[in-house]
């Protein structure tokens, strides 16, 4: 099979720009600045060694939405008001952030962590709460945490990053962590909202996670008997992350031009809204994590705009003197059974 061409629409998270490489973990990112057809979206992939913690941080611009790959992690989440959240996150589970809200991710467990993270802006913006101390004198701070000056004399005042930081001591869980907690979602738990034999969706969005705003995630899982349907996504851009196998994808652009191209696992797409595109599987399955910017996507699928079009004006678009035998759709699968072979793969 041929290496996938090069493609504006696609960009590797596994060689993508390294924002932090240390012994306590990496950090990769795909930004506007990287990806310049991003908008609205961005991803990271974030790897923690046992004991590290991704530094306590906020974002200026945009929504988080994390998805459990490996590890064992535990968040803290200061939101707005006087909400403290503590919760655990497994593989498989997810969870929210919301913009401008307080949150550190710590790796809790005794092997080494892998997070996917999407954002719901091309460039998001952050400040560190090491940073943010690093502002205040020791006079302000003594004042806020009803302190003398001189207990805060011995600290960095360094104003930059340092993105993850080692903990001190063991590892300690707070039994609530376990319970039920507005920021988690176990997606891979739940049952699949698309379910044939030919491929599963299962599906983080606010019908079923009222907590979202402003981007939202499909989990898709389609074994080689299956394809995902022609479609495209009316007021959604879309941004996936090929979590395991290889795909083909083509995607129409508004000048005409089409760009077919292969994906492979640790691969990142971008389609820009209402873009006509599908996804044909090359290997025995694939896993797809598909981010959203909307917190509900919308979706028009090829079965069901051809249903919706009368005979002749269907005959007429294709060119045809008759339309095709078609079966009456009116609510579009999202997932197809391939029963006619592959196309050759150029």
């Amino acid at each position: 099979m041929s290496q996938p061409h090069a493609s504006r629409h696609v960009r590797s998270l596994l060689t993508a720009p390294v924002v932090h490489d240390s012994d306590l973990g990496q950090i990769r990112r795909l930004n506007g600045d990287d990806f310049p057809l991003l908008k609205g979206l961005s991803i990271k992939r974030l790897q923690l060694a046992p004991g590290a913690i991704r530094e306590p941080h906020w974002h200026v611009n945009a929504n988080e939405l994390g998805y459990c790959v490996a590890g064992k992690l535990l968040l803290t989440v200061v939101d707005n008001g006087h909400v403290v959240s503590r919760f655990t996150v497994t593989p498989g589970q997810m969870f929210f952030i919301d913009n401008g809200a307080l949150h550190a991710i710590e790796n809790v467990g005794d092997t080494d962590a892998e997070l996917i993270i999407a954002f719901s802006h091309e460039r998001p913006e952050d400040f560190s709460f090491h940073a943010s101390m690093g502002a205040m004198t020791d006079a302000v701070l003594g004042n806020t945490y009803d302190r003398p000056a001189a207990a805060f004399a011995q600290r960095d005042r360094d104003l930059g990053s340092p993105y993850l930081i080692r903990r001190p001591g063991p590892a300690y869980v707070p039994r609530d962590a376990e319970f039920a907690n507005p920021h988690r979602f176990d997606i891979e738990a739940e049952s699949p909202a698309i379910n044939f034999p030919y491929g599963q969706a299962r599906v983080s969005r606010t019908q079923f996670w009222p907590t979202l705003k402003n981007i939202s995630m499909y989990s898709i899982k389609v074994p080689d008997d299956g394809m995902r349907e022609p479609h495209w996504h009316p007021t959604t851009a879309e941004m996936g992350y090929v979590a395991e196998g290889r795909a083909r994808m083509s995607i129409l652009d508004p000048d005409g031009s089409l760009d077919t191209y292969l994906l492979q696992a640790g691969d990142v797409y971008f389609i820009p809204r209402a873009y006509p595109h599908q996804i044909e599987v090359l290997s025995d399955k694939i896993h797809f994590l598909i981010f959203f910017d909307q917190p509900t996507p919308g979706d028009i699928g090829y079965r069901l705009a051809a249903s919706a079009l009368l005979p002749d004006t269907l005959a007429a678009t294709l060119g045809r003197a008759e339309a095709p035998d078609i079966p009456l759709t009116t609510v579009d699968p999202l997932i197809v059974r391939r029963i006619n072979p592959l196309d050759p793969v150029v």
